[in-house]
């Protein structure tokens, strides 16, 4: 390919003849969260006298960058996959975007979507916590807008520098944010920390990628993954090492991101030091982009991706005139074998072996990756289940809320890493079933959302109010404010996973996903996880019923906490919004399994025309 015909093929990629699907039509949101950094920096260079909201114009930034994400396609994709009626307008495909360096899917549509509105509800809590100040406000949301683009580039990430790439641009904001609160000693040390493993771990990430991209011969992972089916067979003991020592290294990055044993030191000590605002930022869209990753690399390792289209491709032609146009093509096929002398069709030897079918070549790949599904499986699984029990063990003698809750978000990415062992075990035995299990961990990550960010929006509140985040300072809040201190128990038993909050429906999507992976394959891991995780369960209730105890049974203090209504004042107002799908979600929760389900379609199985 000379540089005139490269230069062609890259500005067709970019923006194609159809701009909706073409590389810049399908990044939109993430250019308008550039657009609104942007503004954001801007405005504080010429409005020296602050007329202009920073709060407003992030808020409106990220609702257009939601808009432009389109999760109301994935809306009419579901109705039209119900129907079997597809439109070439509305309907989602894989396509690879500048070059096969993103990938926009189902998958990418949710997920991104999810990480948006969760920044909102951050942005919201902030406005009405008073954290950040007016003075530094710009400065924050630029921050906090900077990680989410390179959150939402690790959801669609597809190939392994542009992971590094996202990781680091959702970290480096996250370190300044750990330490926002100026003169404050406990937040400065937290983001020295918090930077200090990062760089660790970032460059032990990076040689990873080194080492396995070296041996395979290609960085972009649908590549790598058709190229190991050819080359595992071949590999000695020495490539094998190599192998294993780089994807443990590319790993190190991910358990990073994910707060998980053993590279959760930082956790605890940075939520202790940074503001509950921040923390609940780290915990629940960090952790989404994190876990959406894991489920990219985990699959994209582990099997061949099936077909999509390439950006800037037309799709008039809708799906239903294809399969016309296939039978069609088909019928003149059996008519050229049942008449080859007037066809002018050659004779075909007997002894010619048969060709295979993309399909079928495509199938013998994805069970040449059988060890690489084992290994990741196996290595997921044992992570998880460390996670999840030494987060849930630790979380028992802590005494400020916001270690307490660290130590919880350490034990729920483990559980939610439980959904990934399911997926490995199924993918290339029951390709449904594996997207199944990808769907739980979507309904886990919905879920997880409204619980975290109502738990630390909480924390936040009640410390405008007491002016304290020790749990023995919560004493007589459900005589202070009882709206507030029933919002709290209920998040917190969802947390636990108690039927009938949807802590619950995420729990047990999860579950019951590897009692699937259990009965279809009979992996006896797979069975050995959903015991750790049901036993865990179980020991997670103590430490969150010890702060409903404070609350509500130890004796009140004189005098009484300062009030925080819940129906008059726009903090209890948000807590109560936050409150009701996690208290309320399981009454409705099929529509999110749908969506679910529609996310994770066709993530390895093939498109259906």
């Amino acid at each position: 390919m000379n540089l005139h015909e490269l230069v062609n093929e890259l500005i067709f990629d970019a923006k194609g003849g159809a701009f909706a699907s073409s590389s810049i039509g399908l990044f939109l949101p993430e250019l308008m969260i550039c657009l609104t950094i942007c503004l954001l920096l801007l405005i504080r260079l010429f409005d020296d006298q602050r007329r202009i909201s920073m709060f407003w114009v992030s808020l409106i930034g990220t609702g257009l960058a939601l808009v432009l994400a389109g999760p109301h396609r994935l809306l009419v994709d579901i109705v039209n996959t119900e129907t079997y009626i597809h439109s070439s307008i509305h309907s989602i495909h894989r396509v690879e975007i500048f070059t096969g360096l993103l990938v926009v899917d189902r998958f990418t549509v949710l997920l991104r979507s999810l990480l948006l509105i969760s920044v909102m509800l951050f942005l919201v809590m902030t406005r009405l916590s008073g954290i950040p100040d007016e003075e530094d406000s710009a400065d924050i949301y630029s921050l906090v807008l900077g990680a989410t683009l390179g959150m939402c580039l690790m959801v669609s990430a597809n190939h392994l520098l542009i992971i590094f790439l996202a990781i680091e641009m959702a970290s480096v904001p996250s370190y300044v944010l750990a330490g926002m609160l100026k003169g404050r000693r406990t937040g400065s040390e937290a983001a020295l920390k918090y930077a200090i493993y990062g760089a660790g771990t970032a460059g032990v990430m990076l040689y990873g990628i080194s080492l396995v991209c070296g041996l395979v011969g290609s960085a972009h992972i649908p590549t790598m993954a058709a190229l190991l089916a050819e080359q595992l067979p071949l590999y000695g003991n020495s490539e094998l090492m190599v192998l294993s020592l780089g994807g443990l290294m590319l790993g190190v990055g991910l358990a990073f991101k994910l707060a998980a044993v053993p590279f959760h030191f930082w956790c605890p000590d940075v939520f202790h030091g940074a503001c509950a605002e921040v923390n609940s930022f780290l915990s629940v869209t960090s952790k989404a982009a994190a876990l959406a990753l894991l489920v990219r690399v985990a699959i994209g390792f582990g099997t061949v991706p099936p077909e999509g289209y390439r950006a800037g491709e037309d799709w008039v032609t809708s799906p239903v005139a294809v399969v016309e146009q296939q039978e069609t093509e088909v019928a003149g096929l059996f008519a050229v074998e049942d008449h080859p002398a007037e066809a002018g069709a050659e004779e075909i030897s007997p002894h010619q072996p048969p060709q295979l079918t993309d399909q079928e070549i495509r199938q013998e790949q994805i069970a040449a990756l059988a060890p690489v599904r084992t290994f990741i499986g196996r290595l997921i699984a044992l992570i998880a289940i460390i996670t999840c029990t030494f987060g849930n063990l630790a979380a028992y003698g802590q005494t400020n809320i916001k270690r307490l809750l660290a130590y919880s978000t350490i034990a729920h990415a483990g559980y939610m890493m439980m959904a990934i062992a399911p997926v490995m075990a199924l993918v290339g035995v029951d390709s449904a079933a594996a997207e199944q299990a990808v769907a739980a961990l979507i309904i886990y990550i919905v879920v997880y959302i409204f619980m975290n960010i109502g738990a630390f929006a909480i924390v936040a509140f009640v410390r405008n109010t007491i002016g304290s985040e020790e749990i023995k300072d919560y004493r007589g809040l459900i005589q202070s404010s009882p709206g507030i201190a029933v919002c709290f128990t209920l998040i917190l038993f969802s947390l636990v996973g108690l039927p009938p909050l949807s802590g619950f429906i995420g729990k047990f999507a999860i579950f019951a996903s590897l009692a699937e992976g259990f009965t279809t394959t009979g992996q006896g891991y797979l069975m050995v996880l959903l015991l750790a995780g049901g036993i865990n369960t179980a020991v997670s209730l103590y430490y969150y019923l010890r702060v409903v105890k404070v609350m509500i049974i130890d004796e009140a203090p004189e005098p009484l906490p300062a009030p925080l209504p819940l129906g008059s004042s726009g903090e209890g107002r948000f807590v109560f919004l936050l409150t009701i799908p996690t208290a309320l979600l399981i009454v409705a929760w099929e529509p999110v399994s749908t969506c679910a389900t529609s996310a994770a379609l066709f993530l390895v199985q093939h498109v259906p025309l």
